[in-house]
């Protein structure tokens, strides 16, 4: 790989990360330092806004998978019903990992300042949720899981040649546009983050991941309702 094409392609992960993740990383940070208060009700045009905007990310990502002759399926995007049965096994370790990784924080907390942190909820920014946030649910997995993880974990272990920082990298950004909840709330949320991050190291494959993605966003869905 020349040097060129290796600068060319960081800027294009760049490129593809600040469509996809800058508006939410800066929204995230200003919510930490304000709190639910400064939140404003999400309405159902800002949920379309999103789907809008997530949208067009992945068309981006698709564009920019093109110019180098790509698609999806190299990221690991592939059918089939294993892969379905996959994402169930990543699911069940994902939460166990943010259950013992909520533990192991609040503890620390306790163990730090006397008492145990009060975390802030889903309900504090997203309220009842309008009819919008359906369909951003649904297209939300494929949002994060091609771009934030395939994606970007891809081209860092082929620029780079190192996993570990793909899946420091991954984790990174997905805690950063979590720290709404606070920091006990994203650094609980980022042990979650690290098994799909440590299966897509592994697999290459990024339908489990969707799966499992889907499965708690729904959830969460579910339990705003």
């Amino acid at each position: 790989m020349s040097p060129g094409e290796r600068r060319q392609r960081w800027f294009e992960v760049g490129l593809v990360l600040l469509v996809a993740c800058g508006g939410y990383i800066a929204y995230s940070l200003y919510l930490l330092i304000g709190g639910p208060s400064d939140a404003p009700q999400i309405s159902g045009f800002r949920w379309a806004g999103g789907i809008v905007q997530e949208v067009a990310a992945l068309l981006l990502l698709g564009y920019v998978l093109s110019r180098r002759g790509l698609r999806f399926t190299n990221l690991g995007l592939r059918w089939s019903l294993r892969d379905v049965a996959a994402g169930l096994l990543v699911t069940a370790l994902s939460y166990a990992a943010y259950g013992l990784g909520h533990t192991l924080v609040q503890t620390i907390h306790h163990l730090v300042y006397g008492s145990f942190a009060t975390g802030r909820t889903a309900r504090d920014f997203f309220g009842h949720p309008s009819v919008m946030a359906i369909p951003w649910s649904l297209l939300n997995p494929f949002f994060e899981e091609l771009i934030v993880r395939a994606y970007l974990m891809t081209e860092v272990m082929e620029l780079t040649g190192s996993s570990t920082l793909a899946v420091v990298l991954n984790v990174g950004v997905q805690f950063s546009y979590h720290l709404y909840y606070g920091w006990v709330g994203a650094i609980s949320l980022s042990f979650l983050f690290l098994v799909p991050a440590l299966y897509y190291v592994r697999s290459r494959r990024a339908l489990p991941l969707i799966v499992a993605h889907g499965f708690f966003d729904v959830y969460a869905l579910l339990r705003l309702w």
